[in-house]
């Protein structure tokens, strides 16, 4: 278990995939600054 391994978490960081043992963040979507933009308001 190590950098060979690709199963395990470090063997994807060295070889930089991803999967279920390192799964990649989610980007959070800017919708205060898409409605800013368009002029609208949430709820009207």
């Amino acid at each position: 278990m190590g950098k060979g391994d690709i199963r395990t978490r470090r063997g994807k960081i060295f070889r930089g995939t991803y999967g279920t043992t390192r799964l990649k963040k989610k980007k959070k979507k800017k919708q205060a600054a898409a409605a800013a933009k368009t002029g609208k308001v949430e709820g009207q």
